[in-house]
């Protein structure tokens, strides 16, 4: 009687340590899943920068620093980069598009320019899409580390391998507001 009282405790078990180990396994695709949707938005950003620069530069030749800037970044190849090398590079790129907007600020002709006027929508709309996604990625974030972190199930998270994952945060540059006037 102790002998299937130890087997059926045992199996208890196992099923529990298989129930822990795949809500681990779908919560960290989660992750990989928001990171990917983000990915999408924040390449879609870094194929506008071209446009967005070559606009600029017609009317404001002598403003080089910053679109130097911003070109030397852009020549970085994306997809080569790693998922921390793209957040910090992107996040390189918000603060030198801050500056390339106000910049703009700076030649209402510019302003004026229907396709700056059309880039200026659509990196707003970008922008909006990096920040829903930013949301949902750090939200995907903290349930993986609740179970990875939390008692019992931490135990076999550990066991298998699995860490806490960093979320993204915003630098303190970044929280300003940027002023993106039409």
């Amino acid at each position: 009687m102790i002998f299937y009282a130890v087997i059926a405790i045992i199996c208890l078990i196992l099923i529990y340590i298989f129930i822990v180990r795949n809500g681990i396994v779908k919560l960290n695709n989660n992750v990989k899943e928001a990171f990917a949707t983000m990915d999408v938005y924040l390449k879609k950003r870094w194929d506008l920068i071209p446009n967005l620069v070559e606009t600029v530069k017609g009317y404001a030749k002598h403003e080089k620093t910053t679109l130097e800037e911003i070109i030397k970044l852009r020549n970085l190849v994306y997809d080569d980069m790693s998922d921390s090398e793209k957040l910090r590079t992107n996040t390189t790129v918000t603060s030198e598009i801050s500056k390339l907007m106000a910049l703009a600020e700076s030649y209402p002709e510019l302003k004026a320019n229907e396709n700056f006027l059309n880039l200026s929508k659509e990196l707003a709309q970008i922008e909006e899409d990096i920040a829903n996604s930013r949301k949902y990625f750090n939200g995907t974030v903290r349930e993986f580390n609740n179970k990875v972190e939390m008692f019992p199930s931490n135990i076999i998270a550990k066991i298998f391998g699995y860490k806490s994952k960093e979320m993204f945060t915003a630098k303190e540059e970044e929280k300003e507001n940027i002023k993106i006037e039409l």
